[in-house]
């Protein structure tokens, strides 16, 4: 049985990180939107979706670090 030992600034972390990813919606909506009425080519929905992927993996690798402040 495996203890996952938490500090309390690491929940506050996560949701940082929910954050930051929220942020990227209106960025996404947007684009599609623009795609959607012609001004932008399907490309930019890839640069926006790749987008939201690099955030992700830097927010999960922000979370991952070892912090062993006391």
């Amino acid at each position: 049985m495996s203890t996952r030992h938490t500090t309390p600034g690491q929940d506050k972390r996560s949701k940082h990180g929910w954050l930051m990813l929220a942020c990227c919606v209106p960025m996404v909506i947007a684009v599609i939107v623009l795609v959607v009425t012609g001004v932008l080519g399907t490309g930019f929905l890839a640069v926006a979706i790749m987008c939201v992927a690099m955030m992700a993996v830097m927010m999960r690798g922000m979370d991952q670090g070892g912090n062993d402040r006391s």
